[in-house]
């Protein structure tokens, strides 16, 4: 074989180990990056299921002093119409 320009057969081996090994690399990263996506998926899912609990619950809430209020003022305006009298 001629050893001009060409790469030799050693030298074809050992580019294809660097490759390989850039290769298993970047796998790795890609496994490191799906188990990470995968944690933050599910910390999204805890917390907009906190999120909606919390919206749940100051909705009832805000329900509830709507209603108070009402009694109150029925309250009131009962005890006005007793002054009044």
């Amino acid at each position: 074989m001629s050893r001009g320009k060409g790469l030799n057969n050693e030298e074809i081996i050992k580019q294809f180990e660097v490759i390989e090994q850039k290769v298993e690399c970047v796998i790795e990263i890609c496994k490191s990056h799906e188990a990470t996506n995968l944690e933050l998926t599910k910390k999204i899912r805890k917390l907009e299921e906190e999120l909606q609990s919390r919206a749940e619950a100051e909705k009832r809430y805000q329900e509830d002093r709507i209603l108070i209020k009402s009694k109150i003022d029925g309250l009131l305006a009962r005890l006005g119409s007793l002054d009044d009298a």
